[in-house]
Formats: structure tokens, sequence, C-alpha cells
């Protein structure tokens, strides 16, 4: 299937699905990918379906949509591989403008070292780029990237693309316990990242069954620690922790509204403490969501921290 969805994304609102490339052929095979390992791993570009063919089937799924009532925010080219490996990606970019929504990629940046590339994403209104390591060694293990790939060019193709993109750019940095998730490794990605200087830097975690079984999300101490170091040097950071409800919301509920922005951001408790106050009510609704499971409560800088459970992780 091309095109499925639309279906609600945090970062996109409602977005229409473009999958461009067939299951699975990728330049990586991520420990921790929800489509599971790499069938066909390959770096050379080629044609998977006619853009006249991806464009139509688009068309006809606005337009189902569309008499629905259904909203579309984006259209976001979210295949099962890589979706630069498309060579028709910026033919296909450039049929569907005419449609009048915007246009998302979400890439694992591996093919960035090459102008066509960098050319055919700087079409797109959004862009999010893949940065889990910035360590070769870190980098092969978590990402297990093909064989003729190498780092140094994917990083400064990554810059190039910051430097020259005019759209809104975000990055998505994925954490696996034991593999990229140290202080050491956390502080080279933020690093890297305030060079990228993305709008947001997003950090994730994985949520569905990875590819190998043994990947396990941080625990939520570790969380909380890599989102003070990125945001300490990136002026926008989010948690992507599986959570996709009304996270930017504030429904006057102030049990549901702690959740959803403790699902984004922890909350230092200064911080809880004043929502409490302008909400009318007490610790003792942090007491009970920390009863419950649904609350976590990690230090870090000899502050206390709240952050929503990990999925998996409720008592």
């Amino acid at each position: 299937m091309i095109v499925f969805g639309p279906v609600p994304s945090r970062r996109l609102g409602r977005s229409l699905g473009i999958n461009n490339i067939p299951p699975k052929i990728c330049s990586y095979s991520c420990i921790y990918c929800q489509v599971g390992r790499t069938d066909q791993l390959r770096i050379e570009r080629a044609a998977f379906y006619a853009p006249a063919a991806v464009y139509e089937a688009v068309c006809q799924k606005v337009k189902s949509a569309r008499e629905a009532g259904e909203e579309i925010d984006y259209l976001a080219f979210v295949p099962d591989g890589e979706p630069t490996l498309d060579v028709n990606l910026g033919r296909e970019i450039d049929l569907l403008r005419d449609l009048g929504i915007k246009i998302a990629v979400i890439t694992n940046a591996s093919l960035l070292g090459r102008e066509e590339v960098r050319s055919d994403l700087a079409k797109a209104n959004w862009v999010s780029l893949k940065v889990d390591a910035v360590e070769e060694d870190i980098w092969r293990r978590i990402n297990r990237p093909h064989g003729r790939l190498n780092l140094g060019d994917i990083m400064e193709g990554a810059l190039r693309f910051s430097r020259d993109y005019s759209g809104e750019l975000t990055t998505e940095t994925m954490l696996a316990a034991g593999v990229n998730d140290g202080e050491k490794q956390l502080r080279q990605i933020a690093a890297f990242l305030e060079r990228i200087h993305p709008k947001i830097a997003y950090v994730s975690i994985p949520t569905r069954p990875p590819a190998e079984t043994w990947v396990a999300p941080p625990d939520e101490e570790t969380l909380n620690r890599a989102y003070q170091i990125f945001a300490a040097k990136l002026t926008g950071v989010e948690l992507l922790t599986g959570y996709e409800g009304d996270v930017f919301s504030f429904t006057g509920n102030a049990e549901e509204d702690l959740l959803s922005i403790t699902a984004v951001h922890p909350m230092r408790e200064e911080a809880v403490r004043a929502f409490l106050e302008k909400s009318g009510d007490s610790w003792l609704l942090i007491q009970k969501l920390l009863d419950r499971g649904q609350l976590a409560e990690t230090a870090y800088g000899g502050r206390k921290y709240y952050l929503r459970k990990l999925p998996g992780k409720m008592s």
C-alpha cells in the first residue's frame, strides 16, 4: 500500500503517510526498528513506483479523506525503508505540491552526503533527520549501516543540509538502554545537534517490538538526564515516548494536563507546584499519580523532576 492514514502524529498533526519504499529496503538495519531487520541493505537509489502512480494514489486518498470531513496537515514520506533511496523523491514532492498540503520527510540521514539527496529533501516543508550516535562504534552497533556508508560523510552532509534548508528542520534520537544512552554519548550527540540547530530535537525510545528482542528503552532517570543534557544545548527539545494524546492542549483537568505535559517535558518540582497552585490542586494529586505508577520522580543536577512513566513500566 503506497498511501495510508490520515493518522494522528504529535509532530505532524493529522498526517497522510506515503510508503514510497517497498519493505524492507533500507541503508540501515537498526536494532530497534519496528518493521524488523532489513531484507535488502542498499545505498543505491532506484525507482520503485512511478511518480504518477504515487501522485494518483495520494490524490485519491486526499479526496476520500476530505469527503469524510477529515483534516490532513501533512503528506508525510514515512515508508518501511529509507525514503531517500527513491530516486524519484524530488519529482514526487514536486507533483504533490499541487495539492496545497505541506510535505514532510522522515529520513535516517544516511545519504545526506550526496548533493542530489539534499536537493530532493530541500523541496519538503518539514524534514526530520535521525541522529542516534556520533561515535563510529556506537553508530555501527545501533544503526547497523550498509558497509560502504561513512559516518563522517553523513554528519558533514547533515550540517550542509541544515545550513541551506529553508523549511522546518527537526531531529530524532532514538535511545536504547546500554547502547547510546551514556552521559558521554548524550553530550556528544547534543553538541553535534547544536551545530545543526533543529527547531525541535526529539528524544525517543522503542515503544513497539524491536528488530532485536534484547533492545530495551532506558529508564526514566536516564531519559530525564538525556532531556536535560539536550536542553542545555538546544532551544527546543521534546520527548517521544509513545504517547500521542492531546499533548499540547490544556483541558482544565489537572491530572490529564500533567500527564500530557510530562510525556513531552520533564517538569521541575517548582514548576509542578506552581502548576498545582494555578489549578487549585494539592500535592496529593502528584502522590496519587506516583502511587498509580503513572508518574515517575527522578533527580538531575540536585533538583527533582517529574515525568510520565514509560510504557510497559506501569506498576
